[in-house]
């Protein structure tokens, strides 16, 4: 199973991609412990997590060609 990641703002710095494949995450909790573990400074910022185009709270099972997205948090007005 492969999981697109896509990567924004600050993240694309930290992590020195805009976008990753990993394998075999079968939801977005073992996503971010992976990423957190492949790249440590990530533990230490703040970001929203995407399935989809969804902004999704909590842990989301993820299936086979899934787009997992991580986003600094933004504001507007």
């Amino acid at each position: 199973m492969k999981i697109e990641i896509l990567l924004f703002g600050r993240l694309t710095e930290l992590l020195g991609n805009t976008h990753l494949l990993i394998e075999d995450a079968a939801d977005t909790n073992m996503v971010r412990n992976y990423l957190e573990e492949q790249f440590p400074a990530l533990k230490e910022v703040k970001y929203q997590v995407a399935v989809d185009q969804l902004i999704i709270h909590g842990n989301k099972h993820l299936t086979d060609g899934m787009t997992v997205a991580l986003m600094p948090p933004f504001s507007g007005g």
